[in-house]
């Protein structure tokens, strides 16, 4: 049963440990949908929504995606994923890749945040991925987006992990109360 929406964002988190099992055609089908729901400006709708569930490409993404980190002059974001156990992906059994023409980040956000948030409802996990675009950073690149049927003229905006928590009951960021001010 769905959880009340205000709770889901209080305690929707990034999971960062996902165990094999996938969530249901039907939940990432309501998922996918709750994602094209989201608004856009002049309702463009600048978005795909692409939901990968094999295991074999999200390994070749993900070898794709550390292979160009580890590229870079600076080496901490490398290191940082390293030290976390090497994965990009966190043995994520599925992700939700949203490609976008080149000005949608804001279009982006929002899909993004309806995709994280539906499926926190539907009680599956997810770790919304900024650092999915290094899988299609190199040479590779266009290999993966037409192996992945990116339309003409799309990125990677960004990358929605999802699965059930190898821990459950992972904890959301303590929301700072600094960062509201009231203007009267």
């Amino acid at each position: 049963m769905p959880i009340d929406t205000l709770e889901t964002i209080r305690t929707r988190y990034s999971c960062r440990a996902f165990t094999d099992k996938l969530p249901s055609d039907q939940d990432l089908q309501v998922i996918a949908q709750a994602g094209v729901c989201a608004p856009s400006g002049m309702n463009r709708q600048p978005w795909q929504i692409i939901v990968l569930k094999n295991k074999e490409l999200i390994h070749e993404l993900e070898e794709e995606g550390m292979k160009n980190l580890e590229a870079l002059p600076d080496q901490s974001i490398y290191e940082r994923i390293r030290s976390r156990g090497g994965r990009l992906y966190y043995n994520a059994p599925c992700m939700m890749l949203i490609p976008i023409v080149e000005d949608a980040f804001l279009d982006c956000g929002i899909v993004t945040e309806n995709i994280a948030l539906a499926a926190t409802s539907l009680g599956i996990d997810t770790l919304i991925c900024g650092l999915a675009k290094f899988s299609f950073a190199g040479a590779q690149g266009k290999i993966l987006k037409e192996k992945l049927h990116f339309p003409a003229g799309y990125d990677l905006g960004i990358a929605v992990l999802l699965g059930y928590a190898e821990n459950p009951g992972g904890t959301p960021h303590i929301p700072d109360m600094d960062k509201i001010l009231w203007i009267d």
